[in-house]
Formats: structure tokens, C-alpha cells, sequence
């Protein structure tokens, strides 16, 4: 398929500045990086941790660096890049629901916060160049109609090709802008997925190689709907003929084999997540619940493989233009595979993020592990190559991650407030240093978490008992150990509150989505969020 530009954003690919046909020195203290966050992917889809799915390019960067085993986002898409693009905590950086409206609550504003300095905001006042291309999805929706400064050039990023919104078709996103420019036609092979690639690669191609470049590649990619094109839909669909539990088994035994765990360990079969308790085997299913089925996870592999492919094209655009050498990578997403969707969408998540339990939106490991890539190709680099990170890290790491590799420092202040960056950086983990070991902290939809020295405590929502988990002996959370051990569950609990009374997490809300929309909406008829 080739994309084609329409006329008011042929400026993306039809300039060739001369300047790419030059290789000209780059500042080697000032290295390019390219951040990759691809949407509701399991933990096991990618080839390197050990699923079917083929995706060569990024094995390759799995190859050239090091993969982490114990990478954590926030659980959903809009928080996680909240946290990312702020190093901080969702809620800190007023994005701890949806886009979907402003509650006018501090941790609730449904965008991201304007007292907080983004990572492009950062890097570029410290001579980066920095573009965007793909998924925003942290400016209310009721803004989209008009900038309202939270608009990705007006957060730091110089140049922005891509969709505002969470969610939508493949074939015609909205809203989709360059820059502040509202797009509105496409063309009859227009696929989002390789729009998001195309426009990467025009920036990298009009970049002077001289100055160093961030670019954040924000990857709709595999999130519904289900939308591939169907030569690519039919290449992957013999090998789901075997069924989900085949197919969860051996990516299981591939993950041993990769060393992403333990060989002793055996894997689980979740079955309270289902309806009445009670997973279904695959011979169990229908005929016609088989091929839906099926047909729905070769057309998920194929989104995921079309993405693989772009990256690809990222790669080689930088090889060609003598950058490759001189860029960091890193490559992750911004939460497990998703349920949403009905039964068959549930048992296909249930293979995506083996060996975890539970999904998206949830705070349980399958809702909140994810593959993290870091690959550095310069070549002083001190990775050892095709390594493993296996200490805990979350995405709150990656802004503190990118300062470090840039040489680069976190202001004092920013719009006159103090600010202090949550996370912390994992390039020790390149040196084969330990990572600054704390607590870790999750809360999405009152479902919350902590991560504290080998222990978890966690619960499905805020009406629901705290379950404590010994994550080093168990960490598929298949045994709660709260009636053992209740003095270690009353310290997490109360390390959790604490945590969760300083970053504006209460009073929990816990209104349906339609009904808590309707109520905020009510109360606060400006959506429009010029202040945050």
C-alpha cells in the first residue's frame, strides 16, 4: 500500500531538505532519540518475548540492547502518557482518568497538566529538535475543535503529524492535524498506521543531522477497532488455527527459553476474570466462535507486524542518513492487551499478556506490564547486546531516562512552581548497575497498587479487598497471602494512602463512564480547558 499526502500536508513528504543528503557531524554529547510507544499490545505479542507475532525490526533493536522484564505502565492509554511525556505519576500531571472531560479536580483535568514541563518542552529548550507523529490523546475532547494550548506544538514538540483522539478508524482518524492545521481529507489507501510512519520518516529525512533530534513515534497500533488490510489479515491467519491454548503454552516455553522467566516456573490458567468464573478451553468453543476468533487475532497480528515494518523504515532512514550510529532507542507500550470488546476479545488478551493476569485497566500485571526496549547505537555504548534488565521500572523512568542520555538537566522551576521529577533513569541498567531501588504506585479506576521490595498489594477496585502477593515466588499473583502476612498488607496499604493523598487520587469516583461523564459535564459546562 502506498500512502499518499493530501494537498494540504504535502509539505510532509514532498520537501527533501538538502540537508538529508548530507552526513554531516553530529554532537556526540547531545546523542538523537527516538521513543516508540505502540497502544494496548500484551506483554508476550513481540517475537522477543516470545510470541508468533513476526516482528524482525524490533527483535532487531531486542538484539542490539537490552529488553526489560519488569517494565510497568499505569494501566491505560492516556495516563501512561501522561506519566511518560511528564515523568511523573498520571494524577500528578492531571491526566488520573480520561480525556473524556474535566472533573475540575486536580488529578482529574482530563489533560495533561500546564504546571508540569513536558520532555520535548525540555530537550528542546536545551537544542533538540523535536517532532511527533501518532496518537496524542491527552487534550480534553471537547478541545479539539480549537487549539487550547495543550495542542503537541504547543507543548514542545516543533513539528506534530497525527490524531488528538484515543481512539477511531484506521482509514480516517479524527481529529488528525499537522501541526495546528486540521486535516480533514484522505486518500483512498490512506491506513493510519503507515501515515504515523510516513510522516516519521519525512521528519528524520528533513532533519539536519548536526542538531540533535527527539522524536516520540506514538503508534495507534494494535488498539480497536480490529482494522488491517486483508492480504496481510490472511498471512497470519494459519498460525491461530491451533487456539489460544496451544498458542499461550508455547509462548510460554519461548519465554523461558529467552531467559524473561524463571525455567521452574509453571504457567497459571486465570480463570475468576471470567464471566462465572469459568475460562473456556478452546475445543470448548463453537466452530463459529473459533473463526471469529481466529480471524480476529490474524487481523491484530497483522496491525502489529504493519507497525514492526515501519519501524523498519525509521531504521533504515536513519542508516541512510549516517544517524543510526549516533540514536538511542527505546521502545515499549502504554499498557497490556485489552478485554474490551466481548468474550473473544477477552480470550484473545488472556494470550497476548501470558503469563500475566487480568488486562488493561486494571493494576494487575497483565494491565500493567509491557515490553521495554532500550537500544543504544552509538558506539561507545556500554549495553551488552541482547541483555536482559529484570529489576522494576515504570514508565514515570523514561523522561529521567532521556535527560540522562542527553545531557541534559530538569528545571528548578517551570511557570514559577517548584518541580521535581517522580521517576528515576535506567541508563545504569546499560552499565549493568543497579536501578535506585523505591515503591512503585498504580490507581486507575479506583483499581490500585503498590510495588514495594518484592511485594504487591494490589486490588481490582476500591470496593474490593486488598489480595498481597510475594511477586519474587509469585509473580503470575495466583496466592494472596493477606491473612499470613496482614502487618506487611497494613504497611502497603498505608504507604499507599499516603501516596494516593499526596498526588490527588481521592475521593475515589465511581459513576459508570456515561453517567460520570454526564455529571461532570453538568457541573462544569466549559470543557474547553484553557485552565489547567
Amino acid at each position: 500500500m502506498t500512502y499518499k499526502l493530501t494537498v494540504t500536508t504535502l509539505a510532509l513528504t514532498a520537501i527533501t531538505s538538502t540537508v538529508a543528503a548530507t552526513h554531516a557531524k553530529p554532537d556526540t554529547e547531545h546523542p538523537h532519540i527516538v521513543l516508540i510507544l505502540c497502544d494496548d499490545m500484551g506483554f508476550s505479542d513481540l517475537s522477543c518475548y516470545g510470541g508468533e507475532i513476526h516482528t524482525p525490526n524490533i527483535d532487531y533493536l531486542a538484539e542490539q540492547g537490552i529488553r526489560f522484564s519488569q517494565f510497568k505502565n499505569t494501566g491505560r492509554s492516556c495516563p501512561s502518557r501522561a506519566a511518560l511525556l511528564t515523568g511523573h505519576y498520571q494524577h500528578e500531571a492531571g491526566m488520573g482518568w480520561m480525556t473524556a472531560v474535566d472533573e475540575h479536580r486536580p488529578g482529574y483535568r482530563g489533560q495533561i497538566s500546564d504546571h508540569l514541563p513536558t520532555l520535548a518542552e525540555v530537550l528542546r529548550d536545551q537544542g533538540y529538535a523535536t517532532y511527533m507523529s501518532g496518537k496524542w490523546h491527552v487534550t480534553l475532547d471537547a478541545a479539539f475543535e480549537t487549539p487550547n494550548g495543550s495542542y503537541p506544538v504547543q507543548r514542545g514538540f516543533d513539528k506534530y503529524y497525527g490524531c488528538l483522539h484515543g481512539g477511531g478508524s484506521y482509514y480516517k482518524p479524527d481529529p488528525v492535524y499537522h501541526n495546528l492545521q486540521r486535516i480533514t481529507e484522505f486518500p483512498d489507501d490512506y491506513y493510519y498506521t503507515t501515515a504515523i510512519t510516513d510522516s516519521a520518516v519525512s521528519f528524520i529525512k528533513q532533519h539536519p543531522t548536526q542538531t540533535p533530534m527527539f522524536m516520540y513515534i506514538a503508534h495507534y497500533a494494535p488498539h480497536l477497532p480490529l482494522q488491517a488490510p486483508q492480504d496481510k489479515i490472511d498471512a497470519c491467519r494459519e498460525r491461530y488455527k491451533a487456539g489460544y491454548d496451544v498458542l499461550r503454552q508455547q509462548r510460554f516455553e519461548r519465554q523461558k527459553a529467552l531467559g524473561l522467566i524463571t525455567p521452574e516456573m509453571v504457567l497459571p490458567v486465570f480463570q475468576k476474570e471470567f464471566p462465572d468464573g469459568k475460562r473456556p478451553a478452546w475445543t470448548e468453543l463453537t466452530p463459529q466462535q473459533q473463526e471469529k476468533w481466529i480471524t480476529d487475532m490474524a487481523t491484530y497480528a497483522a496491525m502489529i507486524e504493519i507497525m514492526d515494518s515501519g519501524i523498519g523504515k525509521v531504521i533504515q532512514t536513519l542508516k541512510d542518513k549516517g544517524m543510526y550510529e549516533h540514536t538511542l532507542f527505546l521502545f515499549m507500550s502504554d499498557n497490556g492487551s485489552t478485554s474490551e470488546g466481548g468474550f473473544i476479545k477477552q480470550l484473545m488478551a488472556d494470550l497476548s499478556n501470558t503469563p500475566y493476569r487480568s488486562y488493561k485497566q486494571w493494576v494487575f500485571q497483565g494491565g500493567t506490564s509491557s515490553p521495554l526496549i532500550l537500544t543504544d547505537g552509538r558506539s561507545k555504548s556500554q549495553t551488552e547486546k541482547g541483555s536482559i534488565c529484570r529489576e522494576p521500572s515504570h514508565i514515570i523512568d523514561i523522561f529521567p531516562t532521556c535527560l540522562d542520555i542527553a545531557s541534559a538537566h530538569y528545571p528548578d522551576t517551570f511557570h514559577n512552581q517548584k518541580v521535581k521529577l517522580a521517576g528515576t533513569s535506567l541508563l545504569p541498567a546499560i552499565r549493568k548497575q543497579k536501578i535506585q531501588p523505591r515503591d512503585l504506585f498504580f490507581e486507575h479506576q479506583t483499581s490500585c497498587a503498590i510495588l514495594s521490595d518484592g511485594w504487591k498489594l494490589v486490588r481490582a477496585n476500591g470496593r474490593q479487598p486488598w489480595e498481597l502477593i510475594h511477586l519474587t515466588t509469585d509473580p503470575f499473583e495466583t496466592q494472596d497471602l493477606s491473612e499470613q502476612f496482614p502487618l506487611k498488607a497494613k504497611e502497603l496499604e498505608n504507604k499507599w494512602t499516603r501516596w494516593a493523598e499526596q498526588q490527588h487520587v481521592y475521593p475515589f469516583e465511581y459513576r459508570p463512564w456515561t453517567e460520570r461523564i454526564n455529571y461532570y459535564q453538568s457541573l462544569y459546562p466549559d470543557q474547553k480547558g484553557k485552565e489547567n
